[in-house]
């Protein structure tokens, strides 16, 4: 399965979220955050870690772009896309911190990139160098943040491209399927004994 993220599905991503937002539609914002929170609650602790140790405004722009790459993500891959565990999370740190302790501190925060991750997801990672760029160029979101918010945002890339690609699974979001029918209580035990199952192997 191809696993890069097409321009066009980041582009669509961008143009829903520019949508709702300019719509001030706090209904479907509502259930974004519930839809994250229900899937995907390992990626919020996440990002939520942000606002508990730097107050309000970081975290804000840490669950933003948290929620931005989930969306992506979400948007290309819809229910092929696997649950975060928080041990995919911590992996994915591990390899972006790896990756950026190479680069120069002084760098500018968008030209901080970690390069397997670049080369993974080119149409992602493009845009959101741009959103971050724009977003310190306005003053939407302070320097000292960006530098907090954007690795961030690379750990999360790495650790569903990692998820999606197979190279350390995620949970399945979808509902596990039974091979075979369930043994009800009453029935007869699959053992063969001749007893309930509730009164042998479901004892």
């Amino acid at each position: 399965m191809d696993v890069v993220i097409s321009a066009a599905s980041v582009e669509e991503t961008i143009a829903h979220f520019t949508a709702v937002d300019q719509a001030g539609d706090k209904g479907a914002m509502t259930q974004l955050a519930r839809r994250l929170g229900k899937e995907q609650p390992a990626l919020l602790n996440y990002a939520a870690q942000v606002r508990a140790q730097h107050g309000d405004a970081w975290g804000e722009a840490a669950i933003f772009y948290a929620t931005l790459v989930w969306a992506m993500f979400d948007h290309a891959f819809g229910k092929k896309l696997v649950r975060l565990l928080p041990a995919n999370i911590v992996d994915a740190q591990k390899v972006i911190d790896e990756e950026l302790a190479g680069l120069a501190e002084d760098l500018p925060v968008t030209e901080r990139l970690s390069r397997s991750v670049n080369e993974r997801q080119p149409h992602l990672v493009a845009k959101l160098v741009e959103l971050m760029a724009e977003d310190v160029k306005e003053a939407a979101i302070e320097e000292p943040a960006a530098r907090l918010v954007f690795p961030r945002a690379q750990v999360i890339v790495e650790a569903f491209d990692a998820a999606i690609s197979q190279r350390r699974p995620g949970q399945t979001l979808n509902p596990i399927v039974r091979e075979e029918p369930k043994v009800g209580r009453n029935d007869p035990c699959p053992c063969g004994s001749g007893k309930k199952y509730k009164k042998c192997h479901g004892a």
